[in-house]
């Protein structure tokens, strides 16, 4: 009886041990991820609309499905931050809007298929800059990159889902 029953207690009190230390570093270093998120989300929303200091977050009940999160920025833009699915999972997306006009439109995550979906949403390849400029009426005009149809449609039907969003928030606002 001592041969399991020792092992057992040992296995348990090790379990304890690793357990109390994972909560304690958890409880350390939640404050400061979340910082670290709140900051990467502020800079996010300043590159897509320059010009603008400071934001203010939009009401949820207003956002149409696809839209996460919106906010109104002092510079009298919007910001609207949207989850689409691609091909190979979701695309989390911030859009700038200001004067009926996209300012500027960013990838935040993606999991498309490197070297194909990712040409999409990869901000370095400069297939975002197409839809600097275009209004709602013809953002969809932007050509998509061939073999990438899927990643392509959701983009766009991303924007659209954030043009909606815009004429709600200007009608409510």
């Amino acid at each position: 009886m001592k041969d399991i029953v020792k092992p057992i207690a040992v296995l348990a009190a090790i379990c304890l041990v690793v357990t109390a230390l994972l909560a304690y570093i958890n409880s350390v270093t939640s404050p400061i991820i979340l910082a670290a998120e709140l900051q990467a989300a502020e800079e996010a929303r300043m590159e897509v609309m320059e010009g603008a200091t400071s934001f203010e977050e939009i009401d949820p009940a207003y956002l149409p499905e696809g839209v996460t999160e919106a906010y109104e920025a002092d510079n009298g833009g919007y910001v609207f931050m949207m989850t689409t699915k691609g091909y190979g999972g979701d695309i989390k997306m911030i859009c700038g809007i200001l004067d009926d006009q996209i300012t500027k439109v960013k990838t935040l995550s993606h999991s498309e298929t490197s070297g194909i979906g990712s040409k999409v949403v990869d901000n370095k390849s400069g297939y975002s800059d197409n839809y600097i400029g275009k209004a709602a009426e013809d953002f969809e005009s932007v050509d998509g990159i061939t073999g990438a149809t899927i990643s392509s449609t959701a983009y766009k039907e991303a924007l659209a889902s954030a043009f909606e969003a815009y004429e709600a928030v200007k009608e409510a606002y």
